[in-house]
């Protein structure tokens, strides 16, 4: 890289609502070494963002042969939420010190399927610990291994989690766009605060094979990128039937091309459901929502104003869910790992943690992972699943959809980042978004940027029916075109500097 590129790629002004890879200058491809010099600056030094938890030695090589495929992600360099296994050598720790030897040398499944359409893996991004799940009062964005990653929007406010490094290091440019995975929220939520597109598939479009697991029920991997049709190609590239993982068996009946057509997809006659009352009563994010739906119908969409208050005991069933299916889930990914890791089930881990408790256990606990090793009644297990799933699907966005004769749903994805208090705990605006509607259905949603509240990012949720996941993207990429307000560029500061 020339000192002119790389003096030009550290000045640039960083966003989505940049053309291209974003962040990264027009002026030339940008590749690993390009990415690499932008890390050094800004994530291990400066304003020190923590969204990279470790780089690939192998980077620049794989790069030489991957620029001489065809195909729109020919020498693409993106990063992979830590959680997810890859063949390099880099260890896979789902942010745990109990892992942080964890090189298995295997390619998780939709790993593979990006590494043949040209992806070049460039490193592995910070998350939540144990993709957030180990404490009611964990840290969005904290690991053990990798340290607290911030929002490049405002350094000192939350990245959202777990696939919080993976949010922030798309919005900071850090690579052309990166992989992250989600339960309830953990693609959307850090897209939405970091002002990038985020797409949670439905659930057994994308394996999940050889990734640090939470619930089968609800866990997929998703793109996270800067523009819906960047999340399309990625999508494309990783969806599809893996015999290891059981709910893929219908993907390669709905996979095909997600980003074909999406220039020209159109909001013409269709029928959008608002959720009004998952809209929050902040009046800022109210006013920004509003000037969303008039983007929709000023695009062609007709605006339906739906009513909906769901049945708390989804929730509550959905957290014995993820309980149960959790100590199983978990047990078995750990007891089959290769070598010689020191945990080989979720009574590992709660005895690890209380071992190292001056590392793992500073800021917030375990009780989580401690009630989920006790849940073991498989009765009311499946009792609970079967309840949450009707209430969020068929009784759910299916019949919201039926009964109001809609297309899509849609509502804030988020309200604006909230700031980082790792002694006290800080939380976001409440009652804004239905994204645990999908999320326990399993059906597609996707955030996209809708413009931002005092200069922090809000995105725009779009949900729709299982396997609908291509009616999805080409309504946000309509949306992307007619949005009217201005988004947000990341300033790499603390809030109000």
């Amino acid at each position: 890289m020339t000192a002119r590129l790389k003096s030009t790629l550290l000045a640039l002004p960083l966003g989505a609502a940049l053309a291209g890879a974003g962040a990264l200058p027009a002026l030339a491809e940008p590749g690993v070494a390009d990415y690499r010099a932008r890390i050094a600056a800004i994530d291990d030094a400066g304003p020190m963002l923590g969204a990279v938890i470790a780089l690939n030695p192998d980077a620049e090589a794989q790069e030489a042969a991957a620029r001489k495929r065809k195909g729109p992600l020919a020498g693409r360099a993106v990063l992979i939420k830590d959680n997810i296994e890859t063949r390099d050598p880099m260890p896979t720790t789902a942010g745990s010190l109990a892992l942080k030897d964890n090189v298995t040398g295997r390619d998780a499944p939709l790993v593979a399927r990006l590494r043949a359409s040209g992806v070049v893996i460039l490193g592995k991004t910070n998350l939540s610990e144990w993709a957030n799940i180990r404490s009611d009062h964990s840290v969005s964005g904290w690991s053990a291994v990798g340290g607290q990653t911030h929002n490049p929007h405002a350094i000192d406010r939350s990245p959202c989690g777990s696939s919080s490094g993976s949010g922030a290091a798309v919005a900071a440019g850090l690579a052309w766009a990166a992989i992250g995975t989600e339960t309830d929220g953990s693609v959307t939520c850090p897209a939405s605060v970091a002002g990038i597109v985020g797409f949670k598939p439905t659930v057994g479009l994308v394996s999940r094979t050889h990734v640090v697991p939470i619930s089968h029920s609800q866990d997929t991997p998703g793109p996270m990128a800067n523009s819906v049709h960047d999340a399309a190609l990625l999508l494309t590239a990783m969806a599809g039937t893996d015999p290891a993982d059981a709910a893929t068996a219908p993907a390669d009946a709905h996979r095909g091309d997600f980003a074909a057509g999406l220039d020209t997809a159109t909001l013409k006659g269709k029928r959008i459901g608002v959720l009004r009352q998952q809209v929050g009563s902040n009046a800022k994010v109210l006013a920004l929502f509003d000037q969303a739906l008039a983007d929709l119908k000023r695009g062609g969409a007709e605006i339906v104003e739906i009513a909906y208050k769901p049945d708390e005991t989804m929730f509550r069933d959905e957290f014995t869910v993820l309980l149960y299916e959790l100590r199983a889930d978990l047990g078995a990914y750990l007891a089959g790992l290769p070598g010689t890791p020191p945990v080989r089930s979720l009574a590992d881990v709660i005895a690890f943690n209380r071992a190292h408790a001056d590392t793992e256990l500073r800021w917030f606990g375990q009780e989580t992972f401690e009630l989920a090793d006790k849940t073991t009644d498989r009765a009311a297990y499946e009792q609970a699943r079967a309840n949450s799933l009707r209430l969020a699907g068929p009784e759910g966005i299916d019949r919201l959809l039926r009964e109001n004769k809609v297309d899509l749903l849609v509502a804030p994805t988020e309200g604006p980042a909230w700031p980082i208090d790792m002694v006290t705990e800080s939380h976001g605006l409440s009652g804004i978004g239905a994204g645990s509607l999908a999320a326990i259905a399993g059906y597609p949603h996707l955030s996209v940027p809708m413009g931002a509240v005092e200069g922090l990012p809000v995105g725009l949720s779009l949900i729709g029916a299982a396997w609908d996941d291509k009616r999805v993207l080409e309504a946000g990429a309509a949306y992307e075109r007619a949005r009217t307000a201005p988004l947000a560029t990341p300033s790499l500061k603390r809030r109000g500097e």
